[in-house]
């Protein structure tokens, strides 16, 4: 995906973690799940290298953090865990909406997840307007110039192509939205 604006090897980058965190969460027991969100940012650290590893680990370990000890969550938890999700990734990244990162994804779904939950709608519907946004953000990467990453560097060869992390954000929100209760 990022062969147009990167050096090629995200995808095979992001296939490989999540392989690896798909073995650690089979041999994991117990119901928390923000130790299930935890272990899988633990494990997508210790196997990805460059930026977007640490930086897609962070997404789990917050969403880890703010649900640490619960068994079952609502929308309002969801909500918050993707609140501070994107708020550290925004920390520790320096990325806002606009430069072309997977924050222009995360942060829409963010929004939508916490407009969702002010308005007490059901989870699935939240879910449902959180994956939109995420698409939504991710779309209107083809639109910009990268301003952070590696892509940066390539200036206006970025335009037209869609930034791999949004993609990658969006792909998770869809997923969250279409198993989620179903």
């Amino acid at each position: 995906m990022d062969a147009a604006c990167g050096d090629g090897d995200f995808g095979s980058t992001m296939a490989s973690v999540f392989r690896d965190a798909k073995k650690a969460l089979e041999e994991f027991s117990g119901n928390d799940v923000g130790a299930v969100l935890t272990l899988t940012g633990t494990s997508i650290l210790s196997s990805a290298g460059g930026a977007s590893g640490p930086t897609i680990a962070t997404i789990f370990l917050e969403a880890g953090k703010a649900v640490k000890g619960k068994s079952e969550v609502n929308l309002q938890d969801i909500a918050s865990m993707f609140e501070k999700a994107a708020q550290k990734v925004h920390l520790i990244g320096g990325a806002s909406t606009g430069d072309k990162t997977l924050v222009d994804a995360l942060e829409p779904a963010a929004n939508a997840l916490k407009e969702a939950a002010d308005a007490e709608v059901p989870v699935q519907t939240g879910l449902d307007r959180a994956a939109e946004a995420a698409t939504a953000g991710r779309e209107s990467t083809k639109q910009m110039v990268a301003k952070q990453g590696r892509a940066r560097y390539l200036g206006e060869q970025t335009l037209g192509h869609v930034d791999p992390g949004a993609y990658l954000v969006s792909l998770m929100f869809t997923v969250l939205a279409t198993t989620t209760g179903k």
